[in-house]
């Protein structure tokens, strides 16, 4: 039997800092509120990496970026 792959969901992160050595990034999640209020981020897990892997993680994010502005999924920010 093949081991099961875990799925984690953020809706985004929250900070990223560069502390001991490692690069850890707060995944956030929305939290729902009364009605009418909008949704507070909660910190919902650290991911930790030392410098190479961001690095690495961070070139494979941008070669995606760069694919999905190609397809028109995604438009550039000119001002940015």
């Amino acid at each position: 039997m093949a081991d099961k792959k875990k799925e984690i969901f953020a809706d985004g992160i929250g900070q990223i800092h560069f502390a001991g050595g490692m690069v850890r990034f707060d995944l956030m999640t929305l939290q729902p509120q009364p009605e009418g209020k909008e949704p507070i981020p909660e910190a919902s897990l650290r991911l930790i990496m030392p410098p190479q892997g961001f690095l690495a993680a961070f070139n494979s994010m941008q070669q995606l970026i760069d694919k999905l502005v190609e397809a028109g999924v995604l438009k550039k920010n000119e001002n940015a």
